[in-house]
């Protein structure tokens, strides 16, 4: 700075000069003393002809304060206080909460460095991604503590693809948006009509489809990690080039359902500013400029992810639908992505106004065996790293490699551990556990596996941290089991402390443990971390699925079986069933006691769950495996009891759907899933028999799976479970009758088929499979022609 200019006495600063200097960092003020009313204009344009460019880019802020300040308040405040008198008082002050917000944003936009000169201008929107990417970096599973020995990677050290299956068939589609979004061949490839989300965020700026989308999955797949992902990548400006850079809105229902279903809920822009902002960083609040949200949400600049719809109590949905769609009514220019386990969303009440019905239903598909192999090597790489004081060399990376190669080669000789791991969370456990007992053998089972993170967590993880806890001195183990299933039996996720600490003190008395409630909740939170405190006096298990298994444990415990006969048609139980199922040595009575309560599905899904323990594990004898085995034959009966209605009737149509979802249920998927080529190549064979004889049966052999694979193989297709290219494929669809006039009948409509009568040999049941919306998964359907058994 020039020296020709003597700083004016402090005393006889202007009020513009003295705005102008409060504004700036301790640094710049001396500067600012250097500028009378006017002069800054002189030194920028000064600096500019002397090309000082970082001189004058640090000045401009000042001279465009300075010159609007000088012109505004001189006949601003003047002639407005004497004119409107209070008016002019009340726009003052609106005006001094202006120029106190923008004085904070020019402080916090210029370098923090201690003494460093150069400034960076960060707007607002920057500032904000880097809060939301930093809320996001870490790989959180839920569930999960953390075990010494074991590091928390980064997300993106781990995060592996994930994909879903499409859905255009499921309820709030037209057929008009199907047709006019078929094929949609840039969204897939390698005839595997598997989508991942960035894709469908590409289209979601021009194509109304992919502005609305659920993702749908069962606890565990990774729908709040995928979510995570896309808010880190967004805030880090690291999505794909054909993706816009939305500003990435995380919200947590369970978190905000309160407020959204009180009687003059939050809108959408005051929720976002008034408490996900702040929660971003608690410490240092982001103050954003007056509607930053609600202008983003009218451009379209926003993509609002609301996680965990299932996780609302059933009672509240409807509301939170109410004010959700009203949301999206209103801003129709964002983009809104919802996540909820399958039942929560499809069981949703038949009043619009109280059911989200969005255009793209999408299914995550559970993790294939190259994702597995991906995760378990990238997941052991950075234990590997981080154990080492984060040095990559070759002899870790070949420590990692071989660690990840024993995992594996584990997981894929055991089908039992292989369908584990085909969820990320237990793939995450299994993966915990090999490393914490690096020679043990992997539990087999899902409620092995929950038995023995329990266990780590409660008694091994305090041992290896050598404390001194009374967590190993009491029975700890049950005192959790006893909350679990009352909160169960309340259908509750969450509980205040002060209820909470009654319930322990309770238990712990019951028990005849002399320890303080207070202090066992204590060291619960703070050493296993199996109940955490997401909201302040606000407690929950660290994941859903740890309290369904501890509630089943406490059932075993007990030997009160018949708590779970009145909750057969219950979703919110499901998982608790098939956790006890899955430890009885006897699950006969259960089993019947399902069928009894025509709870068909449920008792197929409870012998699917313990059939092969019993028989490979346990070796009970032989009059138990007689009832077992008798009470399978009841369930499959009573299973295909529908269909053959149906297929007796005549009713077509009807039979095509139920035929659909008997087969998506035996691959434990949901209704509006896919099959892989896989699951109907290796698809059971007593079921896939069954549904065929009755196909047969009753249209004098003219339908049926077995129909098809002999007109197939007539026309010249292969049963090696691989597409036989289109001359084939195009044979054998004009001879069944799904290709008239050259034309493929899905290209027309699912109700343009034959349905009144026997028609055409092997017409039915339909490849297309009712929901499974896509002409291109013809390859799928050469896998179950293939079926060896047909």
């Amino acid at each position: 700075m020039s020296n020709s200019l003597p700083p004016p006495d402090q005393r006889s600063l202007s009020s513009e000069q003295k705005f102008v200097q409060r504004s700036l960092p301790l640094w710049l003020q001396p500067i600012a003393r250097w500028l009378p009313l006017g002069g800054s204009s002189f030194a920028f344009a000064s600096f500019l002809l002397r090309q000082d460019w970082a001189t004058a880019l640090l000045l401009f802020p000042i001279t465009a304060a300075s010159g609007v300040w000088a012109a505004y308040s001189k006949n601003f405040i003047e002639q407005l206080s004497e004119i409107y008198g209070e008016r002019g008082k009340q726009d003052a002050k609106d005006l001094v909460l202006h120029m106190d917000r923008a004085s904070d944003a020019l402080n916090q936009s210029l370098t923090r460095a201690g003494g460093a000169v150069v400034a960076k201008i960060t707007s607002v929107d920057d500032r904000y991604f880097e809060a939301q990417a930093i809320d996001c970096e870490l790989y959180k599973t839920e569930g999960m503590g953390k075990i010494s020995g074991l590091a928390t990677p980064m997300l993106e050290d781990v995060f592996v693809r994930l994909e879903f299956d499409r859905n255009l068939g499921m309820p709030g589609l037209t057929h008009a948006m199907r047709s006019e979004n078929r094929p949609d061949f840039d969204l897939v490839s390698d005839h595997d009509w598997s989508i991942d989300i960035w894709s469908l965020l590409a289209k979601a700026k021009d194509d109304r489809i992919y502005k609305q989308m659920v993702i749908l999955a069962w606890g565990g797949f990774g729908k709040t990690t995928l979510l995570r992902h896309i808010a880190y990548r967004l805030g880090c400006n690291k999505q794909p080039q054909n993706v816009p850079r939305f500003v990435p809105i995380l919200l947590l229902l369970r978190k905000y359902r309160d407020l959204l279903t009180q009687e003059n809920p939050l809108d959408l822009p005051t929720l976002i500013e008034t408490h996900h902002v702040p929660s971003l960083n608690p410490k240092e609040p982001l103050k954003m400029p007056i509607d930053w949200a609600k202008n983003l949400l009218k451009q379209g600049k926003m993509l609002v992810m609301l996680d965990g719809f299932d996780e609302v109590p059933k009672s509240q949905r409807p509301l939170v639908s109410r004010w959700l769609n009203h949301q999206i009514k209103t801003y129709p220019q964002s983009v809104f992505i919802v996540t909820s386990r399958p039942k929560a969303y499809t069981e949703q009440g038949m009043v619009e106004r109280d059911r989200i019905d969005f255009p793209s239903v999408l299914h995550l598909r559970s993790f294939g065996a190259k994702q597995r192999r991906e995760f378990v090597e990238k997941w052991y790489w950075c234990q590997e790293y981080y154990s080492c004081g984060k040095t990559d060399t070759p002899a870790i990376r070949k420590e990692a490699e071989d660690s990840a190669a024993d995992l594996l080669s584990q997981i894929e000789k055991r089908q039992e551990l292989t369908a584990l791991a085909s969820n990320p969370l237990l793939l995450t456990m299994i993966a915990r556990f090999h490393r914490r007992y690096p020679s043990a053998e992997l539990p087999k089972r899902r409620v092995e596996l929950y038995e023995e993170i329990c266990k780590l967590q409660l008694h091994d993880r305090p041992g290896a941290r050598e404390l001194e806890t009374l967590l190993t001195e009491c029975e700890a183990l049950v005192i959790l089991q006893k909350l679990a299933l009352e909160m169960m039996e309340k259908k509750e996720e969450r509980i205040e402390q002060h209820i909470l600490l009654d319930r322990l003190h309770s238990y712990l008395q019951d028990e005849d443990e002399n320890v303080d409630a207070a202090e066992f909740l204590g060291q619960v939170e703070q050493i296993s971390e199996l109940l955490v405190q997401r909201e302040p006096e606000e407690f929950e298990f660290a994941h859903l699925s740890f309290q369904e298994f501890l509630a089943a444990m406490e059932i075993v415990r007990l030997k009160k079986e018949d708590i779970l006969h009145k909750h057969f048609q219950e979703d919110w139980w499901k998982s608790v069933i098939l956790l006890y199922i899955g430890k009885v040595s006897k699950p006969s009575h259960l089993i019947r006691a399902a069928l009894a309560a025509r709870a068909t599905d449920l008792a197929y899904a409870c012998m699917q769950e313990t059939s092969k323990r019993i028989d490979a594990d346990l070796k009970k004898d032989v009059e138990e495996l007689i009832a077992l085995n008798a009470t399978v034959k009841e369930v499959q009966t009573s299973r295909y009891q529908q269909l053959e209605t149906h297929l007796k009737n005549q009713q077509w149509r009807e039979a095509d759907q139920e035929t659909y979802r008997l087969m998506i249920t035996t691959v434990g998927k949901e209704e509006g899933q896919w099959f892989t080529s896989d699951e109907l190549l290796n698809f059971p064979c007593e079921e896939l028999l069954t549904i065929d004889r009755l196909w047969r049966k009753y249209s004098n052999d003219r339908y049926g799976f077995s129909v098809q694979k002999e007109i197939y193989v007539r026309c010249g297709g292969k049963l090696d479970g691989e597409y036989p290219g289109d001359k084939i494929w195009e044979k054998f669809g004009t001879e069944v009758g799904w290709r008239v006039n050259n034309e493929w009948q899905e290209y027309i409509d699912y109700d343009d088929l034959t349905w009144n009568s026997i028609h055409v040999p092997g017409h039915l049941p339909w490849w297309h499979l009712p929901l499974v919306d896509c002409g291109w998964g013809v390859w799928r359907w050469c896998s179950l022609l293939s079926h060896q058994d047909l």
